[in-house]
């Protein structure tokens, strides 16, 4: 996410982009149809050479899918970090770090994934839509605010597509919303900024270019479409959210607001508990911060998770057929458009798309003020990769680089 969040995915793996680029159709698409880890010490072999010279050592690479995961821990510097795969059905999960181990396993904790909740607010979208009762071609003003529009005031024709493809127009965030947030920048930017002031920003916003020839990334937009959705269905976010995907997916322990860890009330059978929420640390690693409450920017980054339920969210991107969203989760593959130079950067509904010799790679990353996250599935491999950190980004990280790797790489 922008400002507290990482903002747009990167192109290569390698850090955040930014700025606004015109975008061209990619094809009919949704919008024409519907410390340290285990294994620290490397082994060393002897190269023999033809002179008398004292012979070289190399590391041997470890090999294997639990070495690739420990050496990938290894390359960031975070107090924990687990990092886990699916390939072809089979999982793998490596927990590390550089603070001692908690007394609730990493593994089992929840973590905030930031922006990468708005691939779960997408498929909302593709999920309503395929059951008739949305368009993509709806204008998002309609639902917000039914009657005629005042002269003075016309409507903004934004339309849910623009909106989750991040082409309405928009800034990252309302203009309104820096005064309040900059003197709790570091713990709680959005708690006190709730949807109806987000709403409100949106109905009186302009925007700059005509909705669909610019693509500028928009926690704002995101967040709209959420509130739209919601007005549309006259069904609370959270409530459609659960309702139409966390639910048919059995993903069980996925929250929505941070928990204490008294908070009273049942939970559903393997629900992750009451004071299982991950702690976040600023960039240094060692001051912790507060669970973040999102306020009116819940459909943009408010999705807390654990690895396990991560993996079951992607493995049904892998095999989509059977499950009760079947058709919603085939047309969030769907290229939708293209941006950049030459238009050579891909977008699905929801995902960041890459080609690569054995097929497309989707995924998308996203941040909060004390953690990290990157989600990402190759179908033609049958490989997702979840990874997730608690510390905040910070110049020339290399979380999201390391996990791109590991879904990149060639799978062995």
């Amino acid at each position: 996410m922008t400002g507290p969040d990482t903002g747009p995915q990167p192109e290569t793996g390698a850090g955040p982009e930014a700025g606004e680029e015109t975008v061209a159709g990619a094809g009919a698409g949704a919008g024409a149809g519907a410390g340290a880890g285990a294994g620290a010490g490397a082994e060393a072999r002897t190269t023999p050479t033809p002179t008398r010279k004292r012979p070289r050592t190399r590391p041997r690479p470890r090999t294997g899918t639990a070495a690739r995961l420990a050496d990938a821990a290894d390359a960031v510097d975070a107090p924990g970090i687990v990092i886990a795969v699916s390939h072809r059905g089979r999982r793998t999960v490596h927990c590390g770090g550089s603070a001692p181990p908690p007394a609730v396993p990493l593994d089992q904790q929840r973590y905030e994934i930031g922006s990468a909740s708005k691939t779960f607010t997408g498929l909302l979208l593709a999920q309503l839509v395929g059951t008739g009762r949305l368009s993509y071609d709806d204008v998002a003003a309609h639902h917000l605010s039914p009657g005629p529009a005042p002269d003075s005031a016309p409507r903004n024709p934004a339309t849910l597509r623009h909106l989750i493809t991040h082409t309405a127009g928009l800034p990252a965030l309302p203009a309104d919303f820096y005064p309040q947030a900059l003197r709790r920048w570091s713990t709680d930017p959005y708690g006190g900024y709730p949807a109806e002031r987000v709403v409100a920003a949106y109905l009186r916003h302009r925007p700059r270019h005509r909705p669909g020839t610019r693509w500028h990334y928009s926690n704002f937009g995101a967040s709209v479409l959420g509130h739209t959705l919601a007005a549309a269905t006259a069904t609370p976010w959270e409530e459609l959210i659960a309702r139409h995907v966390l639910a048919p997916l059995a993903l069980t322990g996925i929250r929505l607001h941070p928990e204490a860890p008294d908070a009273p009330g049942p939970r559903a059978p393997g629900a992750a508990g009451p004071g299982t929420d991950a702690t976040g640390h600023r960039p240094n690693g060692l001051t912790p911060v507060p669970g973040l409450v999102m306020g009116g920017f819940q459909p943009a980054g408010a999705v807390r998770a654990t690895p396990g339920d991560l993996l079951t969210y992607l493995e049904a991107h892998l095999h989509p057929a059977g499950t009760p969203l079947e058709s919603a989760l085939h047309t969030v593959r769907r290229p939708l458009l293209r941006r950049g130079a030459g238009h050579r950067h891909t977008h699905t509904l929801t995902w960041f798309q890459h080609p690569s010799p054995q097929g497309p790679l989707y995924f998308h990353a996203g941040a909060t003020t004390g953690q990290q996250a990157f989600i990402g599935f190759r179908p033609a491999t049958g490989t997702a990769v979840a990874a997730v950190t608690t510390r905040r980004i910070r110049l020339r990280d290399t979380f999201v680089a390391t996990a791109y790797a590991l879904l990149s790489e060639e799978p062995g």
